[in-house]
């Protein structure tokens, strides 16, 4: 209560007249708030973008260090997935013929229709198409029969151990004349090959080539 009634004795047109303490008070005191003012104009503007950017920075590494853990608890799922896909990626190859089975495989298909009883119009292999790792060779094929052999067919060359896709069907009744036992089948087989194995014989070619 004192420093209150000391307060409201001072007289603020004579500051001359304050005692001592009170002078330093206020000067202390103004200087402190002019000092803070000057802090937040003069540091703390300046700064803030830094803080802000720090503060995003630590977001961001936040995410990426929890994303990285994720990855890392993980890694043994990983790859056991990985390692199956080898496996499934292997067991595909092996249904892909090398260069030197093409011909019994194009037997295989040839002797699946004969084997559905169908008769054989034309079989006629295209030209080999490179696609990466291997190669795609089509095959015209116009069978006859019923509708039940062509049905005997598919099925037996969905059976085949190597990879036989059949394109562009179309059945038709032979001749123009109707009922499901005297039908044409058109169709467009197409079997793969793995060209990987050839990778050697392109280099030695390249390389002699470049002897030359």
């Amino acid at each position: 209560m004192k420093f209150v009634d000391q307060l409201r004795s001072l007289d603020p047109r004579d500051v001359g007249r304050w005692p001592l303490p009170m002078r330093g008070f206020f000067i202390t005191l103004i200087f402190a708030v002019v000092a803070a003012f000057a802090w937040y104009m003069f540091v703390w503007n300046d700064d803030r973008p830094l803080l802000l950017k720090a503060e995003a920075d630590e977001q961001d590494l936040r995410a990426q260090f929890e994303s990285k853990q994720q990855r890392a608890a993980n890694l043994e799922a990983y790859k056991a997935q990985l390692a199956e896909m080898e496996r499934s990626f292997g067991a595909m190859l092996r249904q892909l013929p090398g260069k030197t089975e093409v011909p019994n495989l194009l037997v295989d298909i040839s002797q699946t229709g004969l084997g559905a009883g169908l008769q054989e119009k034309l079989f006629q292999p295209g030209g080999e198409k490179s696609n990466g790792f291997y190669a795609e060779l089509p095959i015209k094929i116009k069978l006859v029969g019923t509708y039940h052999d062509f049905g005997n067919f598919v099925s037996g060359i969905a059976a085949l151990p190597r990879i036989v896709t059949l394109h562009d069907i179309q059945i038709s009744p032979l001749d123009g004349k109707g009922g499901y036992d005297n039908l044409t089948m058109d169709v467009t087989a197409k079997t793969y090959r793995y060209i990987e194995d050839e990778g050697g014989a392109h280099a030695a070619k390249k390389k002699a080539g470049g002897a030359t």
